[in-house]
């Protein structure tokens, strides 16, 4: 665990360090969630650029396109409708 000192501006802002920017990937513009526990502050990274870039990684590692999973997606609804209703989507 690393702890960083920041400063409050004016109007309630902060900077996040470089090296804690770098590290999570986090971006002008982002919007990060802040959690209030008592007394103590955590920030939040956001969490769905990351989440996408290891999607796309995985797919790419499994050698999927997106055609492969909307295919796959059409597959899924139609079992999914069988078995729920009885009949083919």
């Amino acid at each position: 665990m690393q702890a960083y000192t920041v400063r409050v501006g004016k109007r309630g802002q902060i900077t996040l360090p470089q090296v804690v920017r770098q590290q999570l990937a986090v971006n002008a513009g982002d919007i990060l969630t802040l959690v209030q526990l008592s007394d103590l502050l955590l920030l939040e990274p956001p969490q769905l650029p990351q989440l996408s870039q290891r999607f796309s990684q995985q797919m790419d590692d499994a050698g999927l396109t997106l055609q492969d999973l909307l295919e796959g997606l059409a597959q899924e609804r139609q079992i999914s409708s069988k078995i729920h209703f009885g009949q083919e989507a």
